[in-house]
């Protein structure tokens, strides 16, 4: 039944169609909650720890992560084969929940109350959203002409 519904549409529907998900890839959202989570060890844990002048402890590291995220979506959108745009957000959003731990536990100076790190770590699971679409965008390259 789904090859008899492929061959019927248009070309039309094809190209509206065309950026569209058709399934989900646990290889896919495994590799991207691998980069997801080194992108994000390594920027908000490794780098203070390298240079000392960095310090992304509380609501800095959570400001940091947003971009982090974005790039990783954007990486992964790029290399991942095909159209794989919600795996991203799912590794992101499972990166997300040991971030906020890590670093609501670890503020000191710089406070900011819990719901916070909550709703900045949904900004950055719906900018990994953005990077992950328009890495799959660059990947598939233009729109083709339509034919008139």
């Amino acid at each position: 039944m789904e090859a008899l519904g492929r061959a019927i549409r248009s070309r039309e529907e094809e190209l509206e169609r065309r950026y569209q998900q058709e399934g989900f890839s646990l290889s896919w959202m495994l590799i991207s909650l691998i980069v997801q989570g080194v992108l994000t060890a390594a920027l908000v844990i490794g780098l203070p720890m390298v240079v000392t002048l960095f310090d992304f402890e509380g609501g800095n590291g959570m400001l940091v992560t947003i971009p982090v995220w974005f790039l990783g979506g954007l990486l992964v959108g790029v290399i991942s084969p095909g159209r794989t745009f919600i795996e991203p957000v799912v590794a992101s959003f499972c990166a997300a929940i040991p971030t906020v731990f890590f670093l609501v536990r670890s503020q000191t100076v710089r406070t900011m109350p819990t719901f916070m790190y909550v709703i900045m770590a949904t900004i950055g699971v719906l900018f990994t959203l953005i990077g992950s679409y328009i890495g799959e965008r660059i990947q598939l390259g233009p729109p083709p002409k339509p034919a008139d």
